[in-house]
């Protein structure tokens, strides 16, 4: 088994104390994913045949976490039966939207500015929320 920071995961579990910590960094990771993906997005509106990408994560942590979830109720049992190896992060073009453009680009600007700022605040909450767990560890081994 792997030490940690804290110390052996025989003490702490795979995921019990870390569980959190360990779905956040995984939703995090596929946040910053999701930002590199946008800012390409951005980065490639001027070139001609672009197919905009964009990241599924939700749908598969979501499927994972009811996986998780069959004979438990709260949230936490979910989390520390989670097996983080199902939830995926995917990178896919997004054929859906028409394309607008003559030169055949589905590329739009405005949307891309708005999906980049939303997945910030997304990306900074999650850290936020990382760093809440590390310091309610921290308090608990003092």
């Amino acid at each position: 088994m792997s030490n940690s920071i804290f110390g052996s995961s025989q003490i702490f579990g795979s995921s019990g104390a870390y569980g959190y910590v360990n779905l956040l960094k995984s939703a995090a990771d596929a946040s910053w994913t999701r930002e590199s993906v946008i800012t390409n997005n951005i980065a490639n509106v001027d070139t001609p045949g672009y197919k905009r990408q964009d990241v599924e994560f939700k749908t598969y942590l979501n499927s994972a976490l009811e996986q998780a979830g069959k004979p438990y109720t709260t949230l936490t049992q979910r989390v520390r039966k989670l097996d983080l190896s199902d939830v995926t992060t995917r990178t896919y073009t997004d054929m859906s939207t028409l394309d607008y453009r003559l030169d055949g680009n589905n590329v739009d600007l405005s949307t891309e500015n708005v999906e980049l700022a939303s997945e910030q605040l997304n990306y900074n909450a999650l850290i936020d929320s990382m760093n809440n767990e590390f310091s309610r560890m921290k308090s608990v081994l003092k």
